[in-house]
């Protein structure tokens, strides 16, 4: 089976050639576009998923070995959610050469977070299936790079840190509001504030809520920690 140039040129963005074209292509198979004669990826999401835990578990305890299970958690959180797997997706321009509906590509689906984030594991089960453990794991370390060594910046999940500086003030949760959406329906922008009962608050802009609402958490939070 013959791939298409883009597919090759994703093959050089992640450095690893697919021995069997066709699990390279049912990688990015959106589930939109599945039919009794074309598999999707969806299966692949849930392999992929845990391949990409083994491995960034595997990193990690490499990286740090005096580091304690209660240290490590939260930055294997930091590395495996989908916002990071997101990150990777476009990074490496995985949303060009994915395989949609049209109803799924008319309404912006190569720029969903969730979307990017569920195909690039799908891109590591394939590459997994295909070549075995170690080209998974050299394709992944390669694609995270520094994020492994950096993670413990972002260890955090900054929502659940910044509800939990609010709580041991006797605040209420941190109230998330949506200020404004730009953008074409297909591709929209999201500014989202953060409020808190002291009057404090944050903004931040995002293709996504959940991203808008993580950097804003952050944002505020950095700002009360330093007392600001």
């Amino acid at each position: 089976m013959k791939i298409s140039a883009d597919l090759k040129a994703f093959e050089a963005r992640i450095g690893y050639q697919f021995n069997d074209a066709r699990t390279l292509v049912r990688s990015v198979t959106h589930s939109s576009m599945s039919s009794p004669t074309r598999d999707d990826n969806q299966r692949l999401e849930f392999l992929g998923d845990r391949v990409l835990g083994l491995v960034m578990s595997e990193a990690l305890l490499k990286a740090d070995q005096a580091a304690s299970e209660g240290r490590l958690a939260p930055r294997f959180n930091a590395l495996v959610r989908k916002e990071a797997c997101a990150d990777v997706a476009r990074q490496i321009e995985l949303g060009t050469v994915l395989k949609l509906g049209r109803s799924e590509m008319m309404s912006g689906g190569r720029r969903k977070e969730a979307l990017l984030a569920d195909a690039m594991e799908a891109v590591i089960a394939g590459v997994y299936l295909d070549g075995g453990f170690e080209a998974a794991r050299d394709m992944v370390l390669r694609l995270w790079g520094a994020r492994v060594h950096d993670v413990e910046t972002d260890a955090r999940d900054a929502k659940t840190s910044l509800q939990e500086w609010a709580q041991a003030r006797k605040q209420n949760p941190p109230v998330y509001r949506e200020v404004k959406r730009s953008g074409p329906d297909h591709a929209p922008v999201f500014t989202i504030r953060v409020e808190l009962d002291n009057g404090a608050s944050e903004e931040a802009t995002a293709n996504a809520k959940r991203t808008a609402e993580q950097a804003a958490a952050k944002a505020l939070l950095t700002r009360l920690e330093a007392g600001k």
